[in-house]
């Protein structure tokens, strides 16, 4: 049988972060979360995950100060699967991500639960 899939959830909003985490965790996949910008890099750079599912806005660090610190100091898991999932829209942001290093950009306010799910089974398809 195949090893579960390690996902970091890293959102500062206590609904969402719950709501994703139920999401996920019944399709079998093994989930930890984060609630503001430090804990979640200190979460990236010390374990081993396949998929991180990156907030933009959040406390103490936001998600494209991560993505600058992840190109200085990179993650444990060589080859991370970071995807931005956030609210923000903006084609310099959206940009100014995948510069950084994210595989993917996701608009929560877009995408219904079944959408996101299906995105987050395609980025740990593409990735092993």
């Amino acid at each position: 049988m195949d090893t579960p899939k390690k996902i970091l959830i890293v959102e500062d909003d206590q609904f969402l972060r719950e709501f994703y985490q139920e999401l996920l965790g019944e399709e079998g996949y093994l989930i930890d979360v984060a609630a503001d910008g430090e804990v979640g890099l200190f979460k990236i750079q010390n374990n081993e995950y396949d998929l991180v599912l990156l907030d933009i806005m959040l406390p103490k660090k936001d998600g494209i100060q991560i993505l600058r610190d992840l190109k200085l100091n990179p993650p444990k898991t060589p080859h991370l699967t970071i995807v931005n999932l956030t609210n923000l829209g903006q084609d310099s942001i959206i940009k100014q991500c995948f510069d950084l290093g994210a595989q993917g950009y996701l608009i929560k306010s877009a995408l219904n639960p079944d959408q996101v799910l299906q995105e987050v089974k395609s980025y740990l398809t593409k990735s092993s």
